[in-house]
């Protein structure tokens, strides 16, 4: 998300800090490059200009001028801004009530409620143990009702008992009965999709909203419908009183002009994004880490929450103790294949970590992404157990039989192994630093990466074996998107 208006933002700041010192012209100048920046991202025009003016004033000042270090200085105040832009806060859901609370969903036909139902329940299960039942009001859509007692039955969340012939009102009523003589935390109320221009299915939304009196009423929001997506929200926040937003295909915007109006022109908080189509790809909005994002500061918090719920923790012990003796095979190179996979894959992974935007995009110019994982997993899942256990008996016949087995060719065994080699000799390093200690001082200790402006210190709160060794294992990772020699060189081969 955010891809177009993190590179034009990024190509500005980049200019401004490669400048030793700025007058006020220079601020000026990046700011009206900055305005454009967002226009192009389809972001409100009166939300630009009081961001800019706000910006501006704020950079021109003397304080920032005679800074030792001007151009970090306006990113920082951009930053701020783009936070405060965002809502300042993360907002959660209001579930201090006695239950069950109820969270009412609404929002246009096809953007996306029932399958956000279901995330938002799931989550809720899974992250707060909390016990939710769903229940369907959209009597309108062929299978709607249906729909989501089978997303109910892949997240094993209790769904409604289907009653046909009964109404909307009707059904939230019946829903509140079963959710408290069933003794539920939640009570999560879908919807009809419907037109803010629909005066009769306005109407029923206001008359549940009436008879249920939620706690919270979610508009859900196709974020892809950009621009547009303001004033539907300003339309369904006149009928019935708002308490948040959830943008969906969030991963699908490259743009982001909807989340960067919405709390800006609605007063609403933003209080979901929908990452993906799976059951699980659903995020928090948390402003200040998706400012850092923007900017191309990275979300390590992110990414080490994300390492924290996929990374399996007897996994992670068992490579740690063979990294505290330098040792690394097949196997383990290949269970950090597949927790790259879990974790969102090569691209979410290096967009996540601060100073790696230009390692992105390395990788996506040299074709490593996440079909190559699956390639080499192939390739290794080929070889035997011994000789995954022992690297050193490929030669040339056996070469022969992995890439015939995996359905690639002996060159791209060859580079399985040589970037086997690569890690394994980050793992020597790393023992002869002192195990785990030394990878720790790597990522903060003094001379490590936080002196570069790269990644900093918080890589080292990442769960042991969270990372893959050619990326979080080598030194030089620093620098503002500087790259390790080694990985360069990976990165640079042609396929």
């Amino acid at each position: 998300m955010f891809d177009k208006l993190s590179d034009r933002l990024g190509g500005v700041f980049d200019r401004l800090r490669g400048r030793g010192a700025l007058n006020e012209a220079d601020v000026r100048e990046a700011m009206r490059e900055v305005r454009v920046a967002l226009l192009e991202a389809d972001v409100a025009l009166p939300v630009v200009r009081e961001f800019v003016d706000k910006v501006t004033e704020l950079a021109v000042g003397a304080q920032v001028l005679k800074s030792v270090t001007p151009g970090q200085q306006v990113v920082k105040i951009v930053n701020d801004a783009l936070v405060e832009m965002l809502g300042a806060e993360q907002s959660d859901l209001n579930l201090a009530v006695a239950p069950p609370a109820i969270i009412m969903m609404i929002g246009l036909q096809g953007s996306g409620k029932t399958t956000t139902t279901a995330k938002i329940a799931k989550m809720l299960k899974a992250k707060q143990g909390k016990k939710v039942l769903m229940a369907s009001l959209d009597v309108n859509r062929p299978a709607a009702q249906e729909q989501l007692a089978t997303l109910g039955s892949q997240t094993e969340v209790a769904t409604l008992p289907i009653v046909q012939g009964q109404m909307p009102v009707d059904i939230a009523k019946r829903a509140m009965q079963a959710a408290k003589l069933q003794g539920f935390d939640v009570l999560i109320l879908d919807t009809a999709g419907r037109l803010h221009v629909d005066q009769q299915l306005m109407d029923e939304m206001q008359a549940v909203a009436k008879v249920s009196t939620p706690q919270e009423i979610l508009l859900v929001v196709d974020s892809l419908t950009g621009q547009d997506a303001v004033n539907v929200a300003k339309s369904f926040g006149e009928r019935v009183d708002l308490t948040g937003i959830v943008l969906t295909r969030m991963d699908g915007d490259a743009r982001g002009g909807a989340a960067l109006s919405m709390r800006a022109i609605t007063g609403k908080p933003i209080k979901f994004a929908g990452v993906g189509e799976k059951l699980d790809a659903i995020e928090a909005f948390n402003p200040s880490r998706v400012a850092g994002r923007i900017l191309g500061m990275g979300d390590v918090v992110g990414l080490v929450e994300r390492a924290s719920e996929m990374v399996e923790k007897e996994d992670a012990d068992k490579l740690a103790a063979k990294m505290a003796k330098g040792q690394f095979d097949m196997d383990d190179l290949r269970t950090q294949f597949r927790q790259m996979t879990k974790m969102g894959g090569l691209g979410a992974l290096a967009g996540m970590m601060p100073g790696m935007k230009k390692a992105k995009q390395a990788m996506d110019a040299s074709g490593m992404n996440d079909k190559l994982l699956v390639h080499m997993d192939a390739i290794i899942g080929s070889m035997t157990p011994k000789e995954r256990a022992k690297p050193e008996l490929l030669n040339a016949k056996r070469k022969i039989r992995i890439a015939k087995g995996s359905g690639m060719t002996v060159q791209d065994v060859n580079k399985l192994i040589k970037m086997h080699q690569e890690m394994a000799g980050a793992m020597k390093r790393i023992r002869k630093m002192g195990g785990l200690k030394g990878l720790a001082a790597m990522f903060g200790g003094k001379g490590g990466l936080a002196g570069g402006g790269g990644m900093g210190g918080a890589m080292g709160a990442l769960p042991p074996g969270a990372m893959p060794p050619g990326i979080s294992g080598l030194p030089g990772m620093g620098g503002g998107g500087g790259m390790p020699s080694d990985l360069a060189r990976l990165l640079n081969k042609k396929k």
